[in-house]
């Protein structure tokens, strides 16, 4: 059913960017309209309608510019694990190389505000339309979700956007927009996933399995409130979902593979899909909507791109303490391929590090140094040799985007904020451990809860946007261009640059907008 939900968006989603553009499509001359075109008038009028609405909403963030591959380039490619590979617009933002006529940064911005353009139509129309009441509100909850996810991508990417609530059809004048100060934006978030937790059921029919429900807006309004320091709120909105409905997978690898997708430790993930189409883009039929960042995960000589490596002071992280077997974290190596014999027994199974083919590090890279990733790539799975066997979009696995181990550790994080190292914050990193035999804390510090989410989130799009948060980029990254080595060190740094700059062609149509302080 995935397939077919994913498949459906490919085409869907033309009906919606129609309305979204009919006002300026008008024949001034004749003043007639074609009775063959799809209208607001004529698209938002049914139950039908406004299902096929909101899978446009959703097909954005499967777009090869967004989640599909390009968004790596502004998340995981920037922070302090990853060491990119040569000098492109691709490595450009994670050595503050980054310039406004970037494509790479363009694509990103506006995929993020194609989710939004069509979120926003969905909100405008589908209260308008006589259907079930319940179906009416949980599409309704879907939209404000998807506007607030996109909204919260950008903050933390441009951080000063245009705030964009209404029909494009319904702004008099698109050039009057400014640079929404952030806290506005910030508001707007919240409010927006307050009204998604009040409208989203909180499970769908299996059929229906991939959309958003009251749980993720509950985690990802939690997570918004962490951000700006809010610690008391975050801590209520994740003690909402630490109530049983969600839990931790059995087998921390289980969160990485196709075969396990929406599992119960799964709040939001992108739903990917292998279907053979192999074309570049997002929303016409024959789009691939595959897992094509796995290329640029993939270590040296599994993959036609640059790639990159891991920095060698995250497997020192995980080497530096011991299971309660006396073994290597089983996390190490479902997130890196590294050079070791040792193997650890975990969940019935021996973990070795392994690499395409089932080959060890020697048998790769005889001889040499180096940290490399692994997850994401599910090998086993796919019997894999290389990262592009079968072209592109060659894996379907989801790209999970919160879990519910990331929930608990947020709550510590709040929680010791609050309170210190207090039961309730050791409980919930401890319950992150214990599911990889790692022994239990008997106090934590910041540091602790920092290091933890390195280990159980490294990969997964967060780690760069941690150190933002807690002011670390210069001294985490700028200060460390050993980090950055494969692409040029952090030499180009300013302040300011820890954000990306506002893409060219928005500024040079709109002239009150402003590049970002530092370039």
């Amino acid at each position: 059913m995935k397939k077919r939900n994913i498949k459906a968006s490919l085409y869907v989603s033309l009906f919606v960017m129609a309305a979204v553009l009919y006002g300026c499509r008008k024949n001034e001359i004749l003043d007639t309209e074609n009775p063959n075109a799809v209208t607001p008038d004529s698209f938002w009028n049914s139950e039908e309608d406004a299902v096929k609405g909101i899978v446009g909403a959703y097909s954005p963030f499967t777009h090869i510019w967004y989640y599909s591959r390009f968004e790596i380039f502004l998340s995981d490619y920037r922070d302090d694990v990853v060491n990119a590979f040569g000098t492109s617009e691709r490595t450009a933002a994670g050595s503050f190389n980054g310039v406004s006529t970037s494509n790479g940064a363009f694509w990103v911005w506006s995929t993020m505000f194609q989710g939004i353009t069509r979120a926003n139509e969905v909100l405008a129309n589908v209260p308008e339309i006589e259907m079930n009441g319940d179906t009416k509100n949980s599409i309704l909850g879907e939209a404000y979700f998807i506007r607030a996810f996109n909204y919260f991508n950008l903050l933390n990417n441009w951080k000063n956007v245009p705030l964009i609530t209404t029909p494009i059809s319904d702004l008099e004048n698109p050039k009057s927009l400014l640079q929404e100060d952030p806290a506005k934006v910030w508001a707007q978030i919240e409010s927006d996933l307050m009204n998604a937790e009040e409208l989203l059921p909180d499970s769908w029919p299996t059929q229906y399995t991939g959309r958003v429900t009251a749980g993720a807006a509950i985690g990802l309004l939690g997570k918004v409130y962490l951000y700006q320091g809010k610690d008391s709120e975050a801590k209520t909105e994740f003690l909402k979902i630490m109530d049983g409905r969600y839990e931790l997978m059995a087998d921390y690898a289980a969160n990485f593979t196709e075969a396990s997708e929406n599992n119960k430790e799964s709040l939001f993930e992108i739903q990917l899909v292998n279907d053979g189409s192999q074309g570049w883009g997002g929303d016409a039929p024959g789009a691939g909507k595959g897992a094509a960042f796995h290329p640029d995960i993939a270590p040296k000589g599994f993959t036609g791109q640059d790639g990159m490596r891991i920095n060698q002071w995250v497997l020192d992280l995980f080497l530096d303490e011991r299971t309660v077997n006396d073994e290597i974290d089983p996390r190490a190596f479902t997130t890196l391929f590294f050079d070791t014999d040792e193997v650890t027994n975990y969940e019935g199974k021996e973990l070795k590090s392994v690499t395409y083919g089932d080959k060890s590090y020697q048998d790769v890279y005889p001889g040499e140094d180096g940290v490399w990733g692994n997850k994401w790539l599910d090998i086993a799975f796919g019997e894999y040799t290389g990262s592009q066997d079968n072209g592109w979009h060659q894996s379907g696995n989801n790209l999970r985007l919160l879990r519910y181990s990331d929930i608990l550790l947020m709550f510590a994080e709040a929680e010791f904020n609050l309170n210190g190292s207090s039961q309730a914050a050791l409980d919930a990193i401890n319950e992150v451990r214990a599911r990889v035999d790692m022994p239990a804390f008997t106090s934590i510090t910041m540091q602790d809860i920092e290091d933890e989410r390195v280990k159980e989130l490294s990969l997964e799009r967060t780690r760069y946007f941690d150190l933002l948060r807690w002011d670390k980029v210069q001294s985490r990254i700028v200060a460390n261009p050993e980090f950055k080595s494969e692409s040029g060190g952090t030499s180009s740094y300013k302040p300011g640059k820890e954000y990306i700059d506002i893409p060219q062609n928005e500024i040079d149509a709109n002239p009150n907008f402003k590049h970002n302080p530092g370039y």
